[in-house]
């Protein structure tokens, strides 16, 4: 790929990222009203996306043996507590994923 074409596709992609990002502000921006439609999927999808990244980061457990399926569930409570306890979903996620390795790497070999 040569530098033109790279340059290109860099700024095609910058172009078409930055019209998604003020799409909405332009649509619903102003004196409009958002519709209800829109204010649901703003409450309902954030709970449903981590729902369908928990099922997908679970799906490969394998009952077996104790390192297949204790590192993962340990990690996901891990991930619970904090959020429960910290109201933060960076703190849960990067202390889920540190004692998922911790344990994956260390303790369940």
């Amino acid at each position: 790929m040569d530098k033109t074409h790279t340059a290109l596709a860099i700024i095609v992609t910058a172009g078409v990222t930055a019209v998604l990002r003020f799409l909405p502000f332009i649509v619903f921006g102003g004196k409009r009203k958002t519709p209800a439609a829109v204010l649901f999927l703003g409450k309902a999808l954030p709970a449903a996306i981590m729902g369908m990244l928990c099922v997908y980061c679970l799906r490969d457990i394998s009952f077996h043996a104790a390192s297949g399926f204790l590192p993962q569930l340990i990690a996901a409570a891990v991930t619970a507590g904090l959020y429960i306890l910290k109201k933060n979903s960076l703190v849960s996620i990067i202390g889920g994923t540190a004692s998922y390795m911790l344990l994956s790497r260390l303790v369940f070999v």
